[in-house]
């Protein structure tokens, strides 16, 4: 059974890497896609509208429906552009997937305010550039019994701290508040938004050194192809998963997993202004056997040289 029949798709990033990959499987799944890529260098250089045509072609001669659009996604002219195309051409517009992002990994000490700049406005920017238009569209439609849908991309860079990915964790955290905002404001016009945190083995996880052995070999090639991540999208993006909305989901490989959201999980109070070395006793009596040292990260056996 095609999960998307008759929905309509924004997907950003959509000509490589797990873009493509959503792209493919959606139109699979019966929907009428505007793919979007820049089709940029890995860092966010140069352009080519090449990959977003080239699987709009695929697409379409297998017998789907695509457009192709090769713009700048973080210029809010382009987000405009894809929600005004999907609705002519298409007649609506239902899902809006953000996937297209670039690394420019520095540790901070080393990290220009142009690359800084750079990564936060593909990636943030980028998010606002389609959900701004998409959402006031989903408001118009006045229908709290729609099933809209809005898949962010974040990444484990920002959710457990990457040290030389110090731009790249701080757009996608960013990603995860926005996510959160979305979910709560967008549910009374039948929208659910969700991010996705995954691994996959990609051109951009190629340049980073410690995740060159992915895909290394046939077996793990399969295991970490993009299209386990297009699964989950899929999955999200379909009418069946209209009780989860402002959560992060994670992908790799063939687990599947749920983020807790952030809570407080201690406090301390006073009757009156804190002493300063009371205040000090009562925070490290609390919160010290829940938080003493670094969080545990994956990353956490990284030189920082």
């Amino acid at each position: 059974m095609k999960k998307l029949e008759g929905k309509v798709a924004i997907i950003t990033g959509g000509g490589r890497g797990i873009g493509a990959s959503i792209s493919r499987l959606f139109a699979q799944h019966g929907a009428s896609l505007v793919i979007n890529d820049l089709g940029t260098s890995e860092d966010g250089k140069g352009g080519d509208s090449g990959p977003a045509h080239d699987i709009a072609n695929e697409i379409v001669a297998a017998g789907g429906q695509a457009i192709a659009d090769g713009g700048d996604i973080a210029d809010v002219a382009t987000g405009q552009r894809l929600v005004e195309t999907a609705i002519k051409r298409f007649g609506k517009l239902d899902i809006v997937v953000n996937v297209a992002g670039i690394l420019r990994d520095r540790m901070i000490f080393n990290l220009s305010e142009e690359d800084w700049d750079a990564v936060l406005r593909v990636h943030l920017k980028g998010h606002y550039s389609t959900i701004r238009p998409a959402s006031a569209y989903f408001r118009e439609q006045r229908n709290p019994d729609a099933n809209y849908r809005i898949i962010n991309f974040t990444s484990v860079s920002g959710l457990q701290g990457s040290p030389g990915q110090p731009n790249y964790g701080a757009a996608k955290m960013g990603i995860v508040g926005l996510t959160y905002s979305l979910a709560q404001g967008l549910a009374r016009y039948g929208v659910t938004a969700n991010a996705i945190a995954p691994a996959a083995a990609t051109r951009l996880t190629a340049t980073v050194p410690d995740e060159k052995k992915l895909g290394s070999n046939d077996r793990a090639a399969q295991e970490m192809s993009p299209d386990n991540i297009a699964a989950v999208a899929l999955y999200i993006a379909s009418e069946d998963s209209k009780w989860l909305s402002g959560r992060v989901v994670s992908a790799e490989g063939y687990k599947v997993g749920l983020y807790a959201n952030p809570e407080e999980i201690s406090s301390v109070e006073a009757d009156a202004p804190w002493d300063i070395d009371e205040l000090g006793a009562a925070v490290e009596a609390s919160f010290r056997p829940l938080a003493n040292g670094l969080p545990a990260s994956i990353f956490a056996s990284q030189l920082v040289k």
